[in-house]
C-alpha cells in the first residue's frame, strides 16, 4: 500500500489497523449469518512492514450443520475482502491527515 503514500505506521496505528480489519472482517460475517449458527470463529490479522504495509488476513468459520446452504469459502473470501476495503480506507484517512 506504499502507492497511498502513507507515513511509517507506528505501533499504535499498526495495533487500531488490525484490530479495524478483524472487526469488518467479523462483523461482514455476523451481517450474512446469525451468531447462533456460527459454531466457531477465529479472525486473525497480521502486519508486517511499516513501510510498505503488507496485511493478511485469516478466517476460520464453522457453521452449524443447518447452515449447509452457505458456502462457506464465499463467505470467507467476501469477508477477507471486507476487511481489506476497511483497512485501505483507515490508511487512506491517515494519508490525508498526515497531508494537513
Amino acid at each position: 500500500m506504499e502507492e497511498l503514500g502513507i507515513s511509517e505506521l507506528t505501533s499504535e496505528q499498526i495495533e487500531e489497523l488490525c484490530a479495524i480489519a478483524e472487526e469488518a472482517a467479523r462483523g461482514y460475517v455476523l451481517s450474512k449469518v446469525p451468531s447462533k449458527r456460527i459454531d466457531t470463529i477465529n479472525v486473525s490479522v497480521e502486519v508486517e512492514g511499516t513501510k510498505p504495509v503488507s496485511l493478511t488476513v485469516d478466517i476460520d468459520i464453522a457453521l452449524s450443520p443447518l447452515m449447509k446452504e452457505v458456502d462457506v469459502q464465499r463467505l470467507v473470501n467476501e469477508a477477507v475482502k471486507e476487511a481489506f476495503t476497511s483497512a485501505e480506507k483507515f490508511l487512506r484517512e491517515l494519508t490525508c491527515h498526515s497531508r494537513k
